[in-house]
């Protein structure tokens, strides 16, 4: 009964490839089982449910489970989903990138196998249990009277701009992380650190930490290694900047307002 219910419920399916998730439409494939087709009856044994949106369940599967080759839109590109359907497809990205990266224990080298009650894998030798890796980063709008610090990185296409970011090192708090990102990749020092808000950033496990700041002093020299420029922007004519649906959007579109506020 219950493999049958679970084919005839109606639900949101999360099948994905790395950062690649299927989609149909512009939209997360949503029905039953049977209804939808591309073989996923035929895997609905490895489909774990993983949450609920609007009242209905949300599936997750990796590709590998289904027979068919699905059309895959990449994580990236789904930022304009609702924010809460958004992070359950992030959630789906981070279960796959675990069982694809941790099929091996890391304290007895032993094999992985899939833990469906803890969504874990687990080392079927010493039996230790391997959560998904999460990794913290920080990321932090700098304002200087009415212009922001933005940054342009190598990897970001076209002339995109954003705010300064990087990873947590051990032994170090949130705001000290800050501090040093901002000083060892464009050498200012800041001052007034404030924690704004978070976002799970699936690329591949990240949880993004943002906080805004006060410019305190010294000049702008990039490090050249990790940007490509770092600058002062007024707020009023601003580069084109990180998409809506990001954490450094809301730094930014949050840093104007305030300046915005200031002035008024």
């Amino acid at each position: 009964m219950l493999k049958k219910s679970k084919r005839q419920v109606t639900a949101y399916w999360l099948v994905v490839n790395g950062s690649d998730v299927w989609i149909q439409d512009k939209c997360i494939p949503f029905g039953c089982a049977d209804s939808l087709g591309h073989g996923l009856e035929q895997a609905i044994d490895s489909a774990i449910r993983i949450g609920w949106y609007e009242g209905h369940p949300v599936y997750w599967l990796n590709d590998s489970d289904i027979d068919s080759e699905l059309p895959m839109l990449s994580l990236r590109a789904l930022l304009y989903l609702p924010e809460a359907l958004f992070l359950l497809v992030s959630k789906a990205v981070q279960y796959g990138h675990m069982t694809q990266t941790m099929r091996f224990c890391g304290c007895c080298g032993g094999r992985n196998s899939f833990n469906h009650n803890q969504l874990a894998m687990q080392c079927q030798q010493c039996r230790t249990l391997h959560y998904p890796r999460i990794f913290p980063c920080i990321i932090v709008a700098v304002r200087k009277e009415n212009q922001i610090l933005l940054a342009q990185h190598p990897r970001h296409k076209g002339n995109m701009y954003t705010v300064i970011a990087g990873f947590l090192e051990v032994g170090e708090t949130l705001e000290q992380c800050v501090a040093r990102e901002v000083k060892e990749e464009t050498g200012i020092d800041i001052q007034n650190i404030q924690y704004f808000g978070s976002q799970p950033w699936a690329f591949p496990s990240s949880m993004m930490m943002g906080f805004v700041a006060e410019y305190q002093g010294g000049d702008i020299k990039p490090d050249y290694n990790e940007l490509s420029d770092a600058k002062w922007c007024d707020y009023d004519d601003l580069p084109e900047v990180a998409p809506h649906g990001t954490i450094a959007r809301s730094l930014i579109d949050a840093t104007v307002e305030t300046i915005k506020d200031s002035n008024s």
